[in-house]
Order: structure tokens, then sequence, then C-alpha cells
């Protein structure tokens, strides 16, 4: 068993894309802008943005970051994206989810220009990425492929197995692996006897968001195992994969914390560099 290092390869993607950065500022004579827009008081988004604004110095990016009290209005929520996707110093836009409940995040979200829609979330941008069109693809998927490969993992002709079927990451990862050739199954709450699926799988992606839910004997000899979920239990940190039992089946798995989190945040900053040349008429990264 080796592991998934999404930490350490993070590290080393952070230092090209700050290149690309700073190259960007050399010809253009202006930051790449990221947005971070955070409604309400929840204490793990703040986490998770404070992580994001970290890591846009770290990849020298200009951050604006808006906070707005949960006693905003939907109206002045969609008022605020609006003028971030009109700001020209912006190129990315990303809302932290979930909302409070009193929000209809979709409306909001549908603010946020496709060519700014860097969390790769927008209707337009999962259409293109099922086709296999060029477009800013989903964070957490795009970076599980990034990792897959700089590990080796081969694809063509593999059984995939994903479990979850949420826009944020099992479909899209689902179509990311058929583009890879993989032969692909998604499990969902309605799939019968997920076990047994889960069990044909060389890859099996786990994104269900239940602490530890797979378990050793449902894995495959040698099966390579992306571990997506973050659950907190007593104050420490679970995936969805019992990583004890499972670690003694697979080839390669991902640890948690240090696996898909790190690669989630740092494609985000992969795609506002994206954006970013794209917005100038010029391809970089992609």
């Amino acid at each position: 068993m080796a592991i998934l290092d999404g930490k350490s390869f993070s590290k080393e993607l952070r230092v090209t894309i700050r290149e690309k950065a700073e190259l960007f500022y050399k010809k253009f004579g202006r930051q790449i802008g990221l947005a971070v827009v955070i409604i309400g008081e929840d204490p793990a988004s703040k986490i998770y943005v404070n992580n994001k604004i970290k890591a846009t110095e770290e990849c020298f990016l200009k951050s604006f970051s808006v906070r707005l009290p949960e006693s905003v209005s939907q109206q002045e929520a969609e008022t605020e994206v609006k003028k971030l996707a009109q700001n020209p110093e912006v190129d990315g836009i990303i809302v932290q989810l979930p909302l409070p409940r009193k929000f209809d995040a979709s409306k909001i979200l549908a603010h946020i220009p496709a060519e700014k829609d860097v969390d790769g979330l927008c209707s337009l941008n999962l259409g293109k990425l099922f086709k296999g069109e060029k477009t800013l693809a989903s964070c957490t998927p795009y970076g599980i492929i990034k990792l897959l490969k700089k590990y080796n993992v081969e694809f063509e002709g593999k059984n995939a197995v994903v479990i979850g079927r949420s826009n944020m990451v099992g479909k899209p990862i689902a179509a990311l692996l058929l583009h890879e050739n993989c032969t692909v199954t998604v499990c969902h709450s309605k799939t019968n006897d997920i076990a047994s699926v889960a069990k044909t799988a060389d890859i099996l992606v786990v994104a269900i968001g239940k602490s530890r839910f797979v378990t050793g004997d449902m894995v495959k000899d040698g099966a390579v195992v992306v571990d997506v979920g973050m659950n907190r239990e007593d104050g420490k940190l679970y995936g969805d994969v019992d990583f004890d039992s499972v670690c003694e089946k697979a080839s390669l798995i991902t640890p948690v914390p240090g696996g898909v989190g790190p690669m989630t945040v740092t494609m985000l900053m992969y795609n506002t560099v994206i954006a970013g040349f794209r917005s100038e008429g010029e391809d970089e990264l992609s």
C-alpha cells in the first residue's frame, strides 16, 4: 500500500501556479483576481474560506473577500455577486457552500458568469465537462484526476466505481473517468448491494458523506482508493473510507486529511489562473 499524497503534490503544483500568475502580472500589469463570498457565520465555512484566501496569497493571486451577515436578503446577496461578475479585476468567483437555509443557492450561483465559475459548478461548465469540451472543470474531481496521473495510475479499460452522485463530486468525476476511458459505475443510496459493486473496482472513488462507510471487505485487492469524505467525530476527522481496514487491500489510497482536500483548494487556484489568461485571450495551463 502506498499513499496518494495530495498535500505534497499540491505544494508542487502551487509553485507552477505562482510562476504562471507572476508571468500574467508581467504581461498584463495586474494580478489575477479571485473573489470568495461567504454568507453567515458557519465555523467550518470560515476555516475553508481562510484556507482559500491563504492559498491565493501563496499563488500570487489578488484576493477579493466578501463577507455578508446572514441577515442580508436574497436580493442583496445576488447583487453582491453581480458586482463581482462585472468587476474586470475579478477573474474567478466562488460562493462558499453550504449557505444558510433561507437562501436559494442556485439563484445566487446563477449570477456567476461561466468564464468566472472557477468552481466549475454552473450548468454550462458542467455540460461542457460531460461533452468533453474545454471548460473550467469541477475542482475536486479535477484534482483527483491530476493526483492519480501524478502517481501513474492506469485508466484505460479499468473498472471505476464512484460511490455518490452529487453535482459537486460524484457526477463530474464519473464524467472525467469516462474521458480517461474507464468503464464507470455510479452507486448511490438506492443502489442494491453497494459492497458487491465496490468490490469490482480497480479505481474506487468514495464521496458519500458517511464516516468510514467503505470497509476492507468491500475493496478488491490492489484497488486504487480515493476518499473524498470529511466527517468530524469527537473532534477528529474521518473520511468515507475506513482507512485502517482498506489500506490492507489497496495499492494506493488517499489519507484524510492530506489527500483530496489540498488538491481541491489547489485546483481552485489552477482554474483561476486559467480564467485569468482566458480573459486576456490566452490559454495558459489548460
